[in-house]
């Protein structure tokens, strides 16, 4: 077989050498063609302007599948080294960077500095997708300061026995939610079977603070009765509930960025709608590398997103004022004050956990 010579793209004033051009990287399915890697890096320079707005001087971790996307692939979460999936998370600038590339420092959970890829313009993000790139995981932060978000994130997961019908019954009961407190959300598809629901917020706020929000949000909506859950431990949500990730508001804790490619079959994009449009969507595979680019040429259903950077105070009352107290934080995050036992409830053992949730040494 002849190798394809490289191909390159133009994206704004950079011209990016593009690698294995005609490698696949999705293969056709009953409603789509295969897509080339060229594909996917004429996508992000297509949907630039949209995908800059939504993500631009964002550090970002990159999803990344060298070798293309098949079904039964596996995505390796394991430190870097031990990796064993066919795709992987670099949350350290790729080896290999043109030196017009720029980086943004963050700290993990645990102190530890990381030099991400900052999205400084357009030809970052077809770089990336040339090294494998297909999701985008943007922080909640701009690089002029990473200690204080910008944004606020509601990520609705459907669980086992919910639909998608479902996270859009939720999700339109957060835009009601929201907008009686005075704030706007904007919505998007995952590009999966979940909705994410972003506002603008002041840069006053810390990660922690961020996450109270969203579970005084979550509250809320749980006391409406209305699917939606709070619940930490999975064996503890309801069977067709649609959980509410409040610690996705953590640092170093991304969901997948507007106009990013998802690992599924038919190349789905997380897909920003208008509230109008979200309440029509049947099937959000509607939304992938071959449609969204025509879907754009209507207009950004999130070009007003910046218009307005909204307080968090209201949501923060919610926290204050609504019964139930701290919740668990993720493994990886160090154990926080009045958090609860980080078990399984059906595994805990209750004589072995002090009141602060701290193990106790039998």
């Amino acid at each position: 077989m002849v190798k394809m010579p490289a191909a390159h793209v133009v994206v704004g004033e950079r011209e990016v050498r593009v690698s294995s051009p005609d490698r696949i990287v999705y293969e056709a399915t009953d409603r789509t063609a295969e897509v080339t890697k060229l594909q996917v890096c004429e996508y992000f320079a297509e949907v630039a302007d949209a995908f800059m707005l939504a993500n631009g001087n964002r550090p970002v971790a990159l999803e990344r599948w060298p070798g293309g996307w098949r079904e039964g692939m596996t995505l390796s979460v394991g430190p870097m080294g031990q990796q064993q999936g066919d795709g992987f998370y670099s949350k350290r600038l790729p080896k290999g960077a043109p030196e017009w590339i720029e980086t943004c420092r963050v700290t993990t959970p645990n102190g530890r500095p990381i030099d991400e890829l900052r999205l400084s313009e357009p030809a970052a993000a077809v770089w990336a997708a040339h090294m494998g790139t297909l999701t985008f995981h943007p922080w909640a932060v701009r690089a002029s300061d990473v200690e204080h978000p910008d944004e606020f994130r509601v990520d609705l997961d459907p669980q086992e026995g919910a639909t998608f019908k479902d996270a859009q019954r939720v999700a339109e009961a957060t835009r009601e939610l929201l907008e009686e407190l005075g704030l706007r959300g904007f919505a998007k598809t995952s590009g999966n079977r979940g909705i994410h629901i972003y506002v603008r917020i002041e840069r006053r706020y810390g990660f922690e603070e961020v996450r109270h929000a969203a579970i005084g949000l979550g509250r809320e909506l749980e006391r409406r009765d209305i699917g939606a859950t709070t619940k930490w431990w999975k064996e503890e949500r309801p069977a067709g509930s649609v959980f509410l990730d409040f610690n996705q508001n953590l640092r170093d804790r991304t969901v997948a960025g507007a106009w990013s490619l998802r690992p599924k079959p038919g190349a789905p994009v997380s897909t920003p709608v208008t509230w109008e449009q979200l309440a029509e969507v049947k099937d959000a595979r509607e939304f992938n590398l071959f449609s969204v680019p025509e879907f754009l040429s209507d207009g950004d259903p999130w070009s007003e997103i910046d218009e307005v950077a909204h307080s968090l105070d209201p949501l923060l009352q919610l926290w204050e004022t609504l019964p139930g107290g701290e919740l668990n934080f993720p493994p990886d995050h160090p154990k926080m004050p009045g958090e609860p036992p980080r078990v399984q409830p059906s595994k805990k053992v209750a004589e072995h956990w002090d009141a602060d949730g701290n193990r106790i040494d039998t």
